[in-house]
């Protein structure tokens, strides 16, 4: 049967992006439970690395850094909280606000991403993404074939995992 939201081009890019949104993020939890060793849900990882990077935070600044919504953002919140990852601090000025930080248990496990988990997901999708030319949607259809055929934790390369530091401070792909 036809792939009709490929067949639809662009009137349906949206399901097309959120589509390989969800395929990405399936073969991130593979990895994740495989590499890390944990079953945190994929969509922590950028709260869990917006903390890292900017600190104890409101829940309006990481819906601002994450470019998310407030709800979805709290949502998260509240299962990192229940998991011992985060917790919540009300501030010393303003009662109506508080500060999200990472727990102890979270940066271990922050650590633990950081050397494990997040330098393999980029060097995969880097590996996924090398070979894309041409329009928008040939390149999404291009990235699907990529990841049906070689998922991200087959791209898991043998190399040494490399510094995260290094992997996070450029947007450019290696060559």
């Amino acid at each position: 049967m036809e792939d009709v939201v490929r067949a639809l081009g662009y009137a349906t890019l949206g399901s097309r992006l959120k589509r390989i949104g969800e395929r990405l993020q399936g073969q991130t939890q593979e990895l994740a439970t495989t590499l890390a060793d944990t079953d945190l849900p994929t969509p922590h990882n950028p709260v869990l690395a917006a903390l890292d990077i900017h600190g104890p935070s409101s829940i309006g600044d990481l819906t601002t850094a994450l470019g998310q919504s407030q709800p979805g953002v709290t949502r998260m919140i509240n299962k990192m909280k229940a998991d011992g990852l985060v917790e919540a601090m009300q501030d010393g000025r303003d009662k109506r606000i508080s500060t999200i930080a990472l727990t102890h248990e979270g940066k271990k496990l922050v650590e633990q991403l950081k050397a494990t988990l997040w330098p393999a997901v980029t060097l995969a999708v880097e590996d996924a993404c090398s070979k894309l030319d041409g329009s928008l949607l040939d390149q999404l259809a291009q990235l699907e074939d990529a990841l049906a055929a070689k998922s991200l934790t087959m791209r898991k390369s043998k190399m040494p995992t490399p510094n995260w530091s290094t992997l996070a401070e450029t947007e450019e792909p290696r060559k």
